[in-house]
């Protein structure tokens, strides 16, 4: 087993899963300490790493594509207090952290865990019933339908509207965006048969979030959804978001692949220095970086 104890959290891993705990350290993200304790099995896993500073450094789990329904809801767009998947490293732990490292890169090499997407979700997503007050609205959900409700501050045809009740039958999609800058973010429902283009300060299907404290918490509402859907993967799922989509946004077929000959050599340079740039941030491990760079070197 092993095990690694910080102020931000612990995250101990037996051969199987990784227990992750968020600490009470007041820097920990509020959308971590709702999450509570996360399970995690070692065939969710695509990676981890381990980057090192002059006083602190991280732990980064990898998630396969299609495994966390958190993940998948959020886009990726969960900034470092709320990511449950990073993990703040003391100094004087590095050597522990290594340590971790290695065991569950051991662990994944042994099990021959593969690092590509799913087609099932492997985490169960938030449990319900539970809701979340932040933005323009209050949005609940109780395993089967999600429920919006307008505050004060929401525009006058949500307000006018009164609350909305949405099946989970009715939902094709679910999407939490957070401020960035001036762009204010968003839990946004795309619903089946009615999609929309309108502003989500105008959609009532959607709470508009204005960048404060709470925001990310409507972030679990969008996971406990996205756990109950058919996964993005299916069938189901694909044929869902087309028939939500409006009929001017339907794709233009796809142009013929270029033939391999015209390679543009700069292009495969641009390449290049990316995947260096992802290595040296930890989305790809060294076997990973070794491997994507070689497929790069043989096209040149």
């Amino acid at each position: 087993m092993a095990e690694i104890i910080q102020k931000d959290g612990t995250w101990v891993f037996d051969g199987d899963t990784l227990r992750l705990t968020p600490g009470r350290d007041k820097n920990v993200g509020l959308l971590r300490r709702e999450l509570g304790e996360l399970l995690v099995p070692l065939a969710a896993l695509a990676g981890i790493s381990f980057e090192q500073g002059k006083r602190t450094g991280r732990l980064r789990l990898r998630l396969r594509d299609g495994a966390d329904p958190l993940l998948h809801a959020t886009g990726g767009r969960l900034a470092e207090p709320h990511d449950p998947y990073q993990l703040i490293v003391e100094s004087d732990r590095y050597g522990v952290a290594e340590y971790f490292v290695d065991e569950v890169r051991n662990a994944l090499l042994l099990d021959q865990v593969p690092s590509g997407p799913v087609d099932a979700y492997l985490l169960p997503g938030p449990s319900v019933p539970l809701s979340v007050s932040a933005g323009d609205g209050i949005a609940s959900f109780d395993g089967e339908r999600v429920r919006l409700e307008w505050k004060w501050q929401a525009e006058d045809a949500k307000s006018a509207a009164g609350a909305r009740t949405l099946p989970l039958t009715d939902i094709t999609a679910v999407e939490w965006q957070p401020t960035v800058g001036l762009e204010n973010g968003h839990l946004r429902f795309t619903v089946r048969a009615a999609p929309t283009k309108a502003p989500p300060k105008y959609d009532p299907n959607a709470v508009e979030l204005w960048g404060f404290k709470r925001d990310p918490l409507m972030a679990l509402v969008a996971a406990a959804v996205q756990a109950r859907l058919p996964h993005p993967a299916t069938p189901a799922a694909r044929a869902a978001l087309e028939d939500a989509r409006p009929a001017e946004d339907a794709p233009a077929p796809a142009p013929a692949p270029a033939p391999a000959a015209e390679d543009d050599h700069d292009a495969l340079l641009r390449r290049l220095r990316e995947l260096g740039e992802l290595h040296r941030s930890g989305v790809l491990t060294d076997e990973e970086f070794t491997l994507a760079k070689q497929a790069v070197l043989k096209r040149m």
